[in-house]
């Protein structure tokens, strides 16, 4: 196998003394004061011992996807993949961060592809640039062609995403260094960087006594041991946890004991972005218009939508209206957010631009809300398919009568719950990032105005499709 390439110090940051940590203060508990927490993540086990039992469940998922039942009702990998794994992984990086794609049995194949095969060339320079816009890209296109090709509802369709996604990792781990995929071209971890940055923990290095090392960012490069960042995330200049998946090799190879992790307040990192980035912000507002729209499309109303279109248009192509209705929704939150910059662009003397990447940040805890509020749906309405599906396929009884774990009502209560939090959580964000870029209580006011009544409409359009009956996806 040929040696890694070098990375070049301009490819991504290496070198200890290149900037000052202007992060805040750490606060919280360390989690690494813990022995046992500290024992564990030092541990050589660590997360290999975590990705043996998910890549055999993930295997038994892509096996009953391709080969299983024809019908979603009673195929087990469509149940343990959309009505449980999918439901739970937000809720996931909110709690622990990007911890998942430690786990993850497509990192870890990159990661044995690499071992093999690997040319370990350096990521291109187009990647690095448009890496994040190719995720968005991604993102949308996958949630444009569930709906128009029903990925969701046929076992196969989901096993063919995931056989092209393991083709993907497979040729990235052959060709390039580290997790370029991960990084660069994985959708869901273009979703999970902007929710982990909403997470409770953090993973931070002490700058002071970063300032002393003379290890050569070994927590970024990795020794004869431990392997570098696979994220390509250097610890003394994060200011984020978008990029941080706690793998622990940083923890495992710093000689001073400079990383901690810490218990954070949620979302308290997204008003210290040193730099907003615009393709982030558009992300963040996409996902909030794919969870419009996938509320929408779960309405009983739909069909009824579907058929006054007909009769007042003649079009019957499902696949045409959906498209309409899919740019409009993803649209919306977009357009919000533009309309709301340029109003704050007029105040506080920022372009459209700026303020767009800026404030666009403050729409993630809604985000997060609003998916998760989504998500509880099919986990707590059609919870019961995971258990039926699973002993069907071991010989026990197949689904009798509901699916639901609860009742209706408790889950509209707990969606209006979530959906408050996130609410308030955006709120809150947008005000910190405001009075923390901004020194006069005017200009302060005059930026919060607009993001704070658009927080409000998306709020309520969410709210409102809440309280509509939704339809199963099982």
């Amino acid at each position: 196998m040929p040696a890694p390439a070098p990375v070049r110090p301009h490819d991504h940051p290496v070198d200890p003394s290149e900037r000052e940590d202007l992060s805040p203060a750490p606060v919280g508990r360390n989690l690494l004061a813990i022995p046992l927490v500290r024992k564990a993540l030092r541990s050589r086990w660590y997360p290999g011992i975590l990705q043996l039992p998910v890549a055999a469940v993930f295997g038994l998922v892509a096996y009953q996807l391709l080969l299983g039942p024809d019908a979603a009702h009673d195929n087990p990998g469509t149940a343990l993949m959309w009505v449980l794994w999918w439901p739970l992984i937000p809720i996931v990086f909110v709690l622990v961060g990007r911890f998942w794609c430690a786990v993850c049995p497509f990192g870890a194949l990159s990661d044995l592809v690499q071992k093999l095969v690997g040319a370990q060339r350096p990521v291109p320079v187009f990647l690095k640039k448009y890496g994040i816009w190719i995720i968005d890209a991604s993102f949308l296109i996958i949630t444009w062609s569930d709906h128009v090709w029903g990925v969701v509802e046929s076992p196969w369709g989901s096993g063919v995403l995931l056989l092209i996604l393991t083709t993907l990792v497979i040729a990235s781990g052959a060709f390039y260094q580290r997790r370029t995929f991960c990084r660069y071209l994985c959708f869901l971890g273009g979703m999970a960087g902007n929710y982990a940055r909403v997470g409770m923990v953090e993973l931070r290095a002490d700058s002071a006594i970063c300032k002393t090392c003379t290890a050569r960012a070994v927590c970024y490069n990795g020794n004869d041991k431990v392997a570098g960042c696979p994220l390509f995330s250097f610890p003394r200049t994060m200011d984020d946890s978008a990029n941080c998946n706690l793998c622990a090799n940083c923890i495992k190879s710093c000689p001073n004991d400079a990383i901690e992790l810490r218990v954070r307040k949620p979302a308290s990192e997204l008003w210290f972005i040193r730099k907003p980035q615009l393709e982030q912000s558009f992300l963040a507002a996409a996902i909030m218009g794919i969870v419009l729209i996938q509320n929408v499309t779960m309405l009983e109303v739909w069909q009824d939508v579907l058929d006054a279109i007909e009769r007042t248009t003649g079009v019957t192509s499902y696949p045409v209206i959906f498209s309409v209705a899919f740019v409009v929704a993803v649209g919306l939150p977009v357009g919000l957010l533009a309309g709301a910059s340029r109003l704050a662009a007029a105040r506080n003397l920022e372009s459209t631009r700026m303020n767009f990447a800026r404030f666009g940040y403050a729409l993630i805890p809604l985000d997060v809300a609003a998916h998760i509020a989504h998500n509880l749906f099919h986990l707590l309405a059609e919870g019961k398919s995971v258990f039926y599906t699973l002993t069907a396929m071991l010989g026990g009884p197949s689904s009798e009568g509901s699916m639901a774990l609860v009742s209706n009502g408790t889950i509209q209560v707990l969606q209006f719950l979530l959906l408050a939090v996130g609410i308030a959580g955006s709120v809150y964000t947008a005000r910190r990032i405001a009075r923390r870029r901004y020194q006069t209580p005017a200009r302060r006011r005059a930026t919060l105005r607009p993001y704070v009544v658009i927080i409000g409409l998306l709020g309520v359009l969410n709210v409102y499709f809440f309280l509509l009956p939704m339809a199963m996806r099982m």
